[in-house]
């Protein structure tokens, strides 16, 4: 695979962006998918199989590793993942100098509120009972 993305299944809006990357992957590339999901809602998840990204790490901002193994944050997964499935021109403006921090800010907003929005529990809460949830990010303030 060139990029395998880390996605929260518990999240309906994240199950439905994951679900068109795959069909969009199936169609352009068909028996040899670009693309490769690793749902870390799952109770098996492992992150030493995936760049030590720990739960925690995984459900605040979405990762993905690349097949070389660079792991890959925020915008940066949806520039590369959408470039895979012949979608790169929806992100090449993110790349622009002046448009690139608002994105990424926007981003970072979308990352904070995520769960709240989706109507999930917060990450405290999820990483009750969890392995990888034992250290909090830092929080920015309000």
């Amino acid at each position: 695979m060139d990029l395998t993305l880390l996605y929260d299944g518990g999240c309906p809006l994240c199950v439905r962006e994951v679900s068109m990357l795959k069909r969009r992957d199936q169609a352009r590339h068909g028996d040899q998918p670009k693309l490769a999901f690793v749902d870390i809602d799952r109770a098996d998840y492992d992150p030493k199989a995936f760049g030590g990204i720990n739960y925690r790490q995984a459900m605040g901002r979405i990762h993905a590793i690349t097949a070389e193994g660079e792991v890959l944050r925020d915008v940066a997964v949806f520039q590369r993942a959408y470039a895979l499935i012949g979608l790169g021109w929806l992100y090449a403006p993110t790349r622009w100098p002046l448009v690139r921090p608002l994105v990424d800010a926007v981003y970072g907003l979308w990352a904070a509120g995520r769960l709240r929005i989706t109507g999930r529990p917060d990450l405290d809460t999820l990483c009750q009972g969890r392995s990888g949830c034992s250290t909090p990010i830092a929080s920015t303030p309000r």
